[in-house]
């Protein structure tokens, strides 16, 4: 984006555009007209069109709408660190480059130590991502009331700190595309103990974001006494992954029933839970295995499922014993 203001208008901006602009009979009202110069009110028509283009096309409600629904969906994904040769080019970033065993040279203290700066950098860039966020909508806001006032004279006294203003939004929206991207990790020392080896590249160390991890709804069914639990994630991962599948039974009315709860890990993206209590209410969540690289994983997708009712006198699985979990054959 690389919008500016220069002179009377706005560069890179389309004046031409007819869809962008106001209503002609809304802007020439002849009242506002003979309160101006006609130069002036040449100024006036031109610097509002070249506003409303703005507000339009760079700022639009809709891009605004698009933005937040992809800040939403950085809250939820996890961020890992991704050990590079320092020379690949950002394009081929594929973690299966460098393998396994660079992490047998790396000091592992100082690997925990990036590790948390990775933790720090992240939230830090969440935050700063929700405040530009914020600023775009309440400059947009700002703007918006500008346009309502029918009064063309304060409009033309105060240009040069709405030409400010849009410098300064134009800024923090180049600000906000450019940290969509998680980046580099800076390195204050070498990762590499033995640095005197010639057979260990230069690394370098990167940011990069795994989509959530989300049950699918419509496939995921309670039984009587069993659950059929799948989820997915948006983008399918090079490698197979590990999940973390968790669960247990709301409100438990006894002691024994307190023991329906736990975590199982998974290596596929279905599975059945057996021997649960029917007509009753479990919680199960799901999220990524923890890893070596983990730096920052603040959401974890969860889902409320109730049983099916047994016939009456049936023993319940409490009575039956301890539950087994299996995978899902479908």
């Amino acid at each position: 984006m690389n919008f500016q203001v220069a002179g009377l208008g706005l560069d890179k901006m389309k004046l031409g555009s007819p869809q962008s602009f106001p209503d002609q009979e809304e802007v020439e009202d002849p009242e506002d007209q003979q309160l101006l110069e006609p130069e002036a009110w040449r100024t006036y028509v031109e610097r509002r069109n070249a506003l409303c283009e703005f507000l339009t096309s760079d700022l639009s409600p809709h891009l605004l709408k698009r933005h937040h629904a992809r800040m939403e969906l950085l809250k939820k994904c996890s961020y890992h660190i991704e050990v590079l040769p320092k020379l690949l080019a950002l394009g081929d970033q594929n973690t299966l480059v460098v393998p396994n065993t660079m992490f047998q040279h790396i000091d592992p203290w100082r690997f925990q130590r990036m590790k948390k700066l990775g933790t720090a950098q992240t939230k830090i860039q969440l935050l700063l991502l929700g405040d530009l966020l914020e600023q775009l909508g309440q400059g947009r806001t700002e703007l918006d009331a500008l346009l309502e006032s029918p009064d063309p004279q304060p409009f033309l006294a105060g240009w040069g700190l709405v030409e400010q203003r849009l410098e300064d939004l134009s800024a923090a929206m180049d600000s906000f595309l450019a940290m969509m991207v998680p980046g580099c990790l800076h390195m204050k020392h070498r990762l590499v103990s033995d640095v005197g080896s010639a057979k260990i590249p230069h690394i370098q160390l990167m940011l990069s974001t795994k989509m959530p991890v989300v049950f699918d709804r419509k496939l995921s069914v309670a039984h009587q006494d069993w659950v059929s639990l799948r989820w997915f994630v948006t983008r399918q991962p090079v490698a197979p992954e590990q999940f973390e599948l968790g669960f247990k039974l709301l409100d438990p009315r006894t002691q024994e029933e307190c023991t329906q709860r736990g975590v199982i890990p998974v290596a596929a993206c279905t599975f059945n839970i057996c021997n649960l209590l029917p007509n009753r209410s479990y919680k199960f969540t799901v999220k990524r295995a923890k890893s070596y690289t983990l730096v920052y994983e603040p959401w974890r997708d969860s889902l409320t499922l109730q049983t099916r009712p047994g016939p009456p006198g049936r023993p319940t699985p409490s009575q039956q014993g301890p539950f087994p979990t299996t995978p899902s054959e479908r």
